[in-house]
């Protein structure tokens, strides 16, 4: 997948994946999904966002897991 709407430059928020040439890193988004959060209270949150920027933060999040491993507890 191509990334359209997230960018990584080391002069903002060093190099720290953010949406679009905003400045809002797209763990902040993946977070608030994560804590229940409709796409509306988060467009209302951060009103330079798009109901596609939050889309693409998560397929981003999801590669970004598929690409390392991750430590796990092991079932008892």
């Amino acid at each position: 997948m191509t990334f359209t709407r997230i960018t990584a430059t080391p002069d903002q928020r060093g190099g720290v994946p953010c949406i679009g040439g905003l400045r809002i890193p797209v763990a902040t988004v993946v977070d608030m999904v994560a804590d229940g959060m409709i796409d509306n209270e988060i467009l209302e949150a951060f009103t330079d966002l798009e109901k596609e920027d939050i889309r693409e933060a998560l397929h981003f999040a999801a590669e970004a897991v598929r690409e390392r491993e991750l430590p796990l507890l092991k079932p008892a």
